[in-house]
């Protein structure tokens, strides 16, 4: 007979399952429908998936009932078969794995990440009722996961306590590693769910391995109970018209250790996960003793953190209004070498230490500076107003991405109508990240358009008509660029996507990162039939963490093994240095083969695209153009 869950999880690191509607999805089961349902429609699918996980070493298996709730299924007509989803999601978990793994009940947020305006009182009653079914059920224990709030979970932990003593794991999802939504600091967020009688507290969502560990590691060693983890495989992409995640599961296996070692007791897998990812988890800690307390206490000295660079002095920002005037970004790099240097957008509402990065670039006789357009769905403030203000205050010229994801036609026409009356006319076209797996997963995404049709669109400004086919009074003056990703198994079918973007209209290119010389001179021997220039990125590395969360968790970026090893275990000011050295090297090659260079500046730490910027200028003086 096994032990009871609390003891299990006291004596050693547990291995939980992996995500259940993705790995469905995967299956090819479609999407838009209720993955819960599925208890009552395809009840022998969610037992093999039960099984799987099982077989991979999980140790610890959820009830397909996540969304099992009233709220939430009445979306689809389902409200009144609560009670039958939730008792069969428990009795097809029960059934498939037997009386070796533990079968815990999953409940999810109602309010979930949108923060939609939901009554208390609707809330509570939802809890009440799964929570109800799920005990009766014969459960082996609750787990409340992916809530982003901490008085919505406290209410569901509440309710469970005054029906039952049963073990309950309590997880929340967060974007900003050191709080929840509400701002509550997890710490402070852990200590509480401990006193209103939490059994184990810990992440999950949102996050890969490397942003679930980042969150773990503020938490103090004596919070005094068992943390878990269930990390996304990465961030998702679109490949072929599929919803993909990256990390791979040897990846996980890693990871895995790396949690344990951080004090995590209950290891899994959320979005993305499959049961290859959980059998790596599992082989990793299958004989898993904690390291010597000199040694987690070495490891816990060097937490990952962004890196902290002050702002320049306010008075360096010019007080007149400069304008920008041709030659073009087109015009430039048919010339000499023309740098763009990337500089996100900021997440709160403090532009200071982006406008002096941005002056500090311009010093460096960058040529431009871009921003994204809420890249990875997350919301960051809007990059028309910034470019506004780098050509006032700043005086270099912007270039603003475009996506897809946020606006429809009529929203795409007014923003880019807005750019034309401000003089913003340097735009990079892109598809967008889906919403859903952004930071508020509960918003739309739209795609009015693809990238080929937003090119063809703008285009179509310039010859002074409208979206909708009707003139305008005078014509636009865009020049357009299109995204491309060279860190793919086939390059030759991703150069004829990218001839399709020329075809509708692209002025230039810019690609993905690159970190393997012999891979930029194969781009460059590839694309030479091109009649558009190319813009070769590279981003240079802050961190061995940074590394590795770019090559196993970031879709369109891969990193050399060179490159991997020579960031390993390297933080700080090493890290940042090592990776500049690196960055310097596979610019060596690329300032051969590409007058056009797109650099990407990490966590806002301005001071390396600075160094790279006057690197370039010193080679330039040495170096002739292709």
């Amino acid at each position: 007979m096994k032990p009871d869950l609390r003891a299990a999880l006291s004596n050693r690191p547990l291995v939980g399952d992996g995500a259940m509607a993705t790995y469905l999805y995967q299956l090819g089961l479609p999407v838009g429908v209720s993955f819960e349902e599925f208890n009552l429609l395809k009840p022998d699918v969610i037992a093999e998936v039960h099984r799987q996980y099982a077989a991979a070493g999980a140790e610890i298996i959820e009830t397909n009932t996540y969304s099992a709730q009233h709220n939430k299924l009445s979306r689809y007509g389902l409200e009144k078969k609560t009670e039958v989803i939730n008792a069969a999601g428990v009795a097809i978990a029960r059934n498939a794995v037997g009386p070796e793994a533990y079968v815990v009940g999953s409940i999810g947020a109602v309010r979930g990440g949108a923060g939609k305006n939901i009554r208390t009182a609707t809330v509570k009653r939802d809890f009440e009722e799964q929570i109800g079914v799920l005990l009766a059920s014969g459960v082996d224990g609750l787990i409340l996961e992916t809530f982003f709030d901490l008085e919505e979970l406290s209410l569901a932990l509440s309710i469970i306590r005054k029906k039952s003593d049963i073990a309950v794991i309590c997880q929340f999802a967060v974007e900003d590693p050191s709080r929840t939504r509400d701002g509550i600091p997890l710490p402070e967020a852990f200590r509480r769910l401990k006193a209103e009688g939490a059994d184990v507290i810990g992440l999950n969502c949102r996050s890969g391995p490397a942003g679930i560990l980042r969150a773990l590691e503020t938490i103090p060693k004596d919070i005094g109970l068992p943390l878990s983890v269930f990390p996304n495989a990465g961030i998702p992409d679109y490949v072929d018209g599929h919803v993909v995640y990256s990390a791979t599961p040897e990846y996980f296996g890693a990871s895995a250790l790396r949690f344990a070692n951080a004090g995590a007791r209950l290891i899994g897998g959320c979005c993305g996960t499959t049961p290859e990812h959980i059998a790596e988890i599992s082989k990793a800690l299958r004989d898993y003793m904690p390291p010597a307390q000199e040694e987690a206490t070495k490891e816990s000295a060097h937490p990952a953190v962004e890196v902290a660079v002050e702002p320049t002095a306010a008075e360096a920002f010019d007080d007149g209004t400069p304008v920008i005037t041709e030659p073009s970004i087109v015009d430039l790099v048919r010339e000499r070498h023309t740098v763009i240097v990337e500089l996100d957008p900021p997440r709160d509402l403090d532009i200071r230490k982006f406008m002096a990065g941005a002056q500090a670039l311009k010093d460096a006789k960058a040529d431009a500076l871009t921003m994204a357009d809420n890249s990875l769905a997350v919301t960051r403030m809007s990059n028309l107003a910034l470019a506004a203000l780098l050509k006032e205050r700043v005086g270099i010229r912007p270039l603003a991405h475009i996506a897809c994801r946020d606006r429809n036609l009529i929203g795409t026409q007014s923003h880019m109508m807005g750019f034309d009356a401000l003089g913003i006319d340097h735009v990079l076209a892109v598809t967008g990240d889906p919403a859903k797996f952004g930071d508020l997963p509960g918003s739309s995404s739209v795609y009015d358009l693809t990238s080929f049709e937003i090119i063809r669109m703008i285009k179509q400004l310039n010859e002074g008509i409208a979206f909708s086919g009707k003139p305008l009074k005078q014509k636009a003056k865009f020049v357009i660029g299109a995204a491309f990703n060279p860190n793919v198994k086939h390059l030759d079918k991703a150069i004829q996507r990218l001839e399709r973007k020329i075809a509708a209209g692209a002025d230039y290119i810019m690609t993905q990162p690159v970190y393997d010389p012999v891979l930029i001179e194969r781009i460059a021997d590839m694309t030479k039939h091109l009649s558009i220039p190319i813009f070769l990125g590279i981003f240079p590395l802050a961190s061995g963490r940074n590394a590795e969360y770019l090559h196993n968790e970031v879709p369109g970026i891969q990193l050399s093994d060179s490159v991997l090893g020579r960031m390993s275990g390297l933080e700080g000011g090493a890290g940042r240095a090592e990776g500049v050295r690196i960055a310097e090297e596979l610019l060596d090659v690329a300032m051969e083969h590409f007058n056009g260079i797109y650099l990407m500046t990490p966590f806002l730490a301005y001071d390396m695209t600075v160094s790279l910027t006057e690197y370039v200028r010193s080679k330039s003086k040495t170096t002739s153009g292709v």
